[in-house]
């Protein structure tokens, strides 16, 4: 495939899965379920977070959380009572525990009240081509309150080589602008340019087959490779593609 019937071919794929049909089956209805810009961003980070494993699991859990802040998912981080938080105790989806959510409730309250918000916190350290060094120096500022030390596992680093693909889904939903109804393009500060592909087994395994990632494991080595040739096709959006890949693996079983 030339490089030209390549884009053509993933184009057409972005144009078939970029709608809001996609939404029904994806945990990006989280946020969706919301309007206020502060509300959007915690139900996308929470479910982003958890988003691994079986599809309809990561949707019903999210939205499990999102009950158990009574809907509001802003307000009940910045003015919660220290008894409103056992509620969240027995809250499990695979790894992450009742435990976990309350480190994550604090971290956010702390982000809001101290760092403008999750938005300023991944502007601060954004590079040209890359939000690899901001999510990492993210990760940072998400601990530096005191935590539970297992809580850290559930933010990936790509400085030690991470793909982070959680994180870089996240990011797609607040920062890329698709006019389709699906990505939410709230952050007008980070440009579409520097985002990530969220890599997983999915886009991974159809990048191998389409010749346009030869590394094995899904890390950020193979992130760094796939977002190389990502922007070869379109450096301003270069994650759109990202629909195209999870959905020729997903839909298709390409």
């Amino acid at each position: 495939m030339t490089q030209k019937e390549l884009k053509d071919f993933l184009d057409e794929k972005v144009e078939l899965y970029n709608n809001p049909d996609f939404i029904e089956s994806d945990p990006i209805q989280i946020p969706h379920l919301f309007s206020l810009k502060e509300d959007i961003e915690i139900a996308g980070f929470l479910s982003s977070i958890i988003a691994w494993g079986n599809r309809k699991m990561i949707i019903n859990n999210s939205k499990k959380m999102m009950d158990l802040m009574g809907n509001s998912p802003y307000d009940f981080v910045m003015s919660h009572q220290d008894y409103q938080l056992e509620r969240l105790e027995n809250f499990v989806y695979r790894t992450f525990n009742g435990g976990d959510f309350i480190s994550f409730i604090k971290a956010l309250q702390n982000i809001y009240k101290n760092h403008n918000g999750l938005e300023a916190v991944f502007l601060k350290n954004q590079e040209a081509h890359s939000m690899q060094k901001s999510i990492h120096e993210f990760k940072k500022v998400f601990f530096e309150i005191e935590h539970l030390q297992r809580t850290q596992k559930h933010i990936s680093d790509p400085l030690n080589n991470s793909a982070a693909k959680r994180i870089n889904m996240f990011l797609r939903w607040m920062v890329r602008e698709d006019k389709k109804g699906v990505d939410f393009g709230l952050w007008k500060t980070i440009s579409p340019a520097t985002l990530s592909c969220p890599l997983d087994v999915h886009s991974g395994n159809v990048a191998r087959k389409l010749g346009i990632l030869t590394r094995k494991q899904n890390d950020a080595k193979a992130l760094a490779e796939l977002d190389l040739q990502l922007r070869k096709l379109d450096p301003n959006d270069p994650v759109k593609y990202d629909f195209a890949l999870f959905g020729l693996g997903v839909f298709e079983g390409f």
